[in-house]
């Protein structure tokens, strides 16, 4: 299966500040993998490190490699277009495009060639599902995706990622601005989701990290303290850090 991520000794800089110090973690292919830790230690700089998003912040830089089966994502010569076709991001704010539920969705697959009617219904039909969206708006696709509720956009977020057919999914803090219902609507999302693309997500709700994921990695301070299947995590963590953490001592 693709969408295997591999980090070895990455680092980070904004300026003359350091995000990141030696990260050296895998997130395997096909499997859900949470990233937690305190606010500013570094986890949504790494989360879009992997599609290279922090390229368009001036000033910053690296050291070490990140790889997406296998391949070196900063090597030259690196279509970042299409490693952002293959890494899709979904962030904390839900952010639909200003035109229908439909368009959306089929925004991504017609500016890469995508081209037929019965095709991009297709493709718009399958994300929507994918994304446990299609029964709530399939009699309203023509309708502006703007009038859906807030946790409804973000699923249609997901969805339109999702309609470019990435290998992995990225998602920063999806849940964090929602209700309760969208918030397991979202994590019931992920479970569809699980074997069939790689998913890893940022999240400050530990409880919805133990429920989600598979495997988690806690960061502190810019540091990777450990990564291990998520049980482990919560009950037999091996560092005090992390234990203090998870058990609410600080963050």
């Amino acid at each position: 299966m693709t969408g295997e991520i591999q980090a070895d000794a990455f680092s980070f800089w904004y300026g003359d500040t350091q995000a990141l110090k030696n990260i050296t973690l895998t997130l395997p292919a096909g499997r859900i993998t949470a990233f937690v830790g305190p606010s500013g230690c570094g986890k949504s700089t790494f989360l879009r490190s992997i599609n290279r998003l922090q390229d368009v912040i001036p000033g910053t830089r690296h050291e070490g490699v990140i790889r997406l089966d296998g391949a070196d994502i900063h090597a030259a010569g690196v279509d970042v277009v299409a490693l952002r076709r293959r890494v899709g991001m979904v962030f904390q704010r839900w952010n639909p495009f200003p035109r229908s539920i439909y368009g959306n969705v089929a925004y991504g697959p017609s500016i890469n060639g995508v081209r037929g009617a019965a095709r991009l219904d297709e493709i718009v039909e399958t994300s929507l599902r994918r994304a446990a969206l299609w029964d709530e708006v399939k009699d309203r696709l023509r309708q502006s995706a703007l009038g859906l509720s807030g946790g409804q956009q973000q699923r249609l977020c997901i969805a339109r990622a999702l309609a470019n057919d990435p290998e992995v999914l990225l998602l920063d803090e999806p849940a964090s601005a929602l209700d309760p219902l969208s918030t397991q609507k979202i994590e019931e999302l992920l479970f569809e989701l699980r074997g069939s693309l790689t998913v890893v997500i940022v999240t400050h709700n530990l409880q919805q990290a133990a429920r989600a994921s598979d495997h988690t990695a806690f960061f502190f301070l810019g540091e990777l303290i450990e990564a291990a299947p998520t049980q482990t995590i919560f009950t037999a963590p091996s560092d005090d850090r992390t234990e203090a953490y998870i058990t609410g001592r600080f963050g």
